[in-house]
Order: structure tokens, then C-alpha cells, then sequence
């Protein structure tokens, strides 16, 4: 049936496309979540760039994939930070590391980002030590000075990473520190701006307490980390959906539960839009280390594969944004379909 699906003159097209949303920025091509990733994402035509936010020591919300910054920086290279090393149990699993919330901002400001997974993206590690880690702040700023720049909006499309381990672990409220800078930046209801979280309890507070849109994740396995009793399983059932539906504007699910094994769409996003639930797909990467067999290409992991054709599949299957490492593929999928 694959086969049948890559004739693409069959597929049904929006003239616009779905909004490309730069998974932590053009990551494919830099270091996660760094200003340069954020601002090539932005150049290559990126419609929304997605930081994940944790938090420091001292209340700053910054940018990075986790709170343990052992992937993600040099820290554990810093000999003056060594005795910051932790062992702590987030969301039910026990990691070692070294942790945001342990960190002032200006003691973070000391790391430099390095790539996460330099195995399947080598080219990044070139520009390891380069970039420090952002916060919120320099993010909004980038991303208004690029407006500037450019003259068409930009929108940010945060996810808040673990809300209720650092809510009962250090008392640190990550709603409230959200909507906080938000109204010291500026940032309103009226700007292109999605929050997103895998927990549910967080986004109906944030529901209640303002209007941004809001975006339940889910995957196919496992289930919020604030809700031990749910499971995502059940969450994308219609009854689910529309549970979700009474407190989020989208869901942002993992493609496995978009596309069938064979590439056919399963019921999720007729069933989403029942609901009245936009579906936004996760995540879109070129290399061959993350896309099914049948399209993959030469060279090993770190090779190249066919992604346009999974975007392709996407938007047939009738997504509204997609999560991609490669942003500037992906809108060349949407230019060649208008």
C-alpha cells in the first residue's frame, strides 16, 4: 500500500499546507534550542519555532530539551560544577545528571551547548561550544527582531517540560512563571502562540487562566505524568478527544498514531476533528535513523531519507502543522503544492 500512497498526483493537497512548526529550531542542521537553530529555522520559513522551557535556580525560564543538562551542554566537563551532579526521579524514572533548577542563570550562562545526538548529525558538533543556553526572554526578542526583519509574523510554540515534578520537587509553579513573562514581554492572546504539554492538569490551569491556545500531547505510549490513572491510549479515543477538547484547541500527537504501519491514516484525526481538535504531528526528521524502512536512503542512520513523501502523507492524512527538524524542507513541500 505504500507504493500506492507515493503516486503522489492522488494526493489531496491544501493550498496552503499545514504550519511548520521548527522543532527546536532547524535542529537537523545546528545544536537544539539555540538562538542560531531558532534563527535559521526562521530563515528558512518556519511559520512557528518551538522552545522547550525549563527553569533556573532563580525563577528564569530557559530554553533547553530537558532539565538534566548532561545531553545538551558541557557540564559535565566543568570542574567547578561537578558537585551539582544529582540523582533525581522524574515522571517515574531515576536520572543522573545535572539539572536546570540547581543552576542561577548566570551560573548556566558559564555552559555552551553542544549537539545531543552526534552519531546521527556529526555536522552539528562542529558548533559545539559555541552558543549558550537562551532564555524565554532572548527567544521573544529573536523572534521580533526577525519580524522586523522579514515583515511577516512568526510564531513561538513553547512546551513546558515537567511542570509537576518541578511544582512538587522545588515548589516552582511553571504556569505562573509562563504567564508572567508572557505579560512582561508583551506576549498576548492576539499573537500566534501555542503552549503545549504531555500533562493535562497544567493546560487546564492554563486554560483557566488565559486564552493562549493550547495543545495536549500525545504518544502512543504511556500517559501524563500528572494523571498516573489515564493513559494516552485512552486519551485519543473519541470520549477522550472530547475530554480534551474542554481544555485544549489541538492535540499534538506522534505520527505512529496518524499513520498506519502500511502509511494509510488511521481515525485520529476524523475523530480529533469531531471533537473539534486541530492535529499537529511529531515529529518530522530527514535522517534514516528516524523514518520507517521503506523510506529510507543510502548511508547509514546519519543518511538522508525521503521525508518529503512522509510530509506528503501527512497532509493527505489531513494534519494541520507538523513538527519538523528540517523546517526548510518541509516548506518547500508546502511551496511545491501551491
Amino acid at each position: 500500500m505504500l507504493a500506492a500512497l507515493f503516486a503522489m498526483g492522488g494526493i489531496a493537497q491544501a493550498a496552503e499546507g499545514p504550519i511548520i512548526i521548527a522543532h527546536r529550531g532547524a535542529s537537523a542542521e545546528r545544536p537544539e534550542h539555540t538562538l542560531a537553530a531558532y534563527e535559521r529555522a526562521i530563515d528558512q520559513g518556519a511559520d512557528y519555532i518551538e522552545p522547550d522551557l525549563v527553569v533556573t535556580k532563580d525563577l528564569v525560564l530557559v530554553v533547553r530539551h530537558e532539565n538534566n543538562l548532561a545531553d545538551t551542554t558541557d557540564v559535565s566537563s566543568r570542574e567547578e560544577f561537578e558537585d551539582r551532579r544529582r540523582d533525581k526521579t522524574i515522571d517515574g524514572q531515576k536520572i543522573a545528571g545535572w539539572f536546570a533548577e540547581d543552576f542561577t542563570l548566570e551560573e548556566l550562562r558559564i555552559l555552551r551547548a553542544k549537539e545531543r545526538i552526534p552519531a546521527i548529525r556529526p555536522a552539528n558538533a562542529r558548533f559545539n561550544g559555541l552558543y549558550q543556553v537562551p532564555t524565554l526572554e532572548e527567544v521573544v526578542k529573536l523572534v521580533r527582531a526577525k519580524e522586523a526583519e522579514t515583515g511577516r509574523r512568526i510564531g513561538i510554540y513553547p512546551e513546558l517540560k515537567h511542570p509537576s515534578f518541578l511544582l512538587q520537587e522545588a515548589g516552582i509553579d511553571m504556569v505562573d512563571l509562563l504567564l508572567k513573562e508572557f505579560r512582561t514581554l508583551g506576549v498576548t492572546e492576539a499573537d500566534p502562540v501555542f503552549v503545549q504539554s504531555f500533562e493535562v492538569g497544567t493546560l487546564q490551569r492554563l486554560n483557566q487562566r488565559s486564552d493562549f491556545k493550547l495543545v495536549q500531547l500525545v504518544k502512543p505510549e504511556d500517559g501524563p505524568a500528572d494523571e498516573p490513572d489515564m493513559r494516552y491510549a485512552e486519551m485519543v479515543t473519541p470520549s477522550g478527544l472530547a475530554e480534551i477538547a474542554e481544555y485544549a484547541d489541538a492535540i499534538g500527537a506522534h505520527i505512529g498514531l496518524i499513520l498506519g504501519p502500511d502509511g494509510s491514516p488511521t481515525t485520529l484525526i476524523a475523530d480529533a476533528g469531531a471533537a473539534g481538535l486541530e492535529v499537529h504531528a511529531w515529529t518530522l526528521r530527514p535522517e534514516n535513523a528516524f523514518l520507517p524502512p521503506s523510506l529510507q536512503g543510502e548511508g547509514g542512520d546519519q543518511g538522508r531519507g525521503k521525508i518529503d513523501l512522509l510530509k506528503r502523507m501527512l497532509v493527505s492524512a489531513g494534519v494541520t502543522g507538523i513538527f519538523t527538524d528540517a523546517p526548510n524542507l518541509a516548506v518547500q513541500v508546502n511551496s511545491q503544492a501551491r
